[in-house]
């Protein structure tokens, strides 16, 4: 799960939101054209993305070289702050919803927007049909890519830790970065979070191993490793 690179609203105090036309800056466009590089030796099945500009054009470099096409995912767009758009944080922050939103997310619902309940649960679901859909297609061990915003990534990942949302403001994802879940048929397991550089080779599960004497290979393992993984050979 990547975060779209820096855009021309990161940084600016404002909650861009979904206004049109916030795409990257100069640092987000370094960011896009790195993540060819960061990624050469990661097999990528497909390529999802949330409609909003930044996400588009931070996938771009990307796709091209990789001759991958996006597929667009609404239900991953950036959250919809409905009259809190285009405001600014420290206006929003007098809010006495900004206390809710802070310390009671699940019950934070923005006005003439959408609630933070609603955003998580329409991305966890789209993350989980996808990944069932590249499954069937290219095999439990396929790695794919998705292009989303903080709050809709951190939103994901709580899901995937089972923490309840309340808790997802103690997540950080930045602009450009890289969290990594590998879902099974019982349990998503977190490999990464908020990764900004390091070396991602570790993501990609080894081989499937063939079923003996049949003509398929075996699922991916739902069961975690007691005393903790002992790493990956190579």
């Amino acid at each position: 799960m990547l975060r779209h690179g820096r855009s021309t609203a990161n940084g600016s105090g404002v909650l861009a939101g979904r206004s049109p036309k916030i795409g990257l800056d100069d640092d987000g466009r370094a960011q896009a054209r790195t993540l060819v590089d960061r990624l050469a030796g990661i097999p990528l099945a497909a390529l999802v993305a949330s409609p909003m500009l930044r996400c588009r054009q931070t996938l771009a470099p990307l796709a091209r070289a990789r001759e991958l096409s996006r597929s667009i995912e609404s239900r991953l767009s950036e959250v919809d702050y409905g009259d809190w758009t285009g405001r600014e944080l420290k206006t929003l922050a007098k809010e006495p919803l900004w206390r809710i939103v802070q310390s009671h997310p699940s019950a934070a619902v923005f006005p003439g927007g959408e609630g933070l309940a609603n955003v998580q649960s329409r991305a966890v679901a789209a993350v989980r049909e996808h990944d069932a859909r590249i499954s069937a297609e290219h095999g439990d061990h396929a790695v794919w890519l998705l292009c989303s915003h903080g709050d809709v990534i951190k939103s994901i990942l709580a899901d995937a830790l089972g923490q309840h949302l309340d808790s997802f403001q103690r997540i950080v994802v930045d602009p450009g970065s890289m969290s990594v879940v590998r879902y099974t048929d019982t349990r998503p397991f977190v490999l990464r979070i908020n990764d900004l550089g390091g070396d991602l080779g570790g993501i990609v599960p080894p081989p499937p191993k063939p079923v003996k004497g049949k003509r398929r290979t075996k699922k991916m393992s739902s069961e975690a490793e007691v005393g903790g993984s002992t790493g990956r050979k190579g």
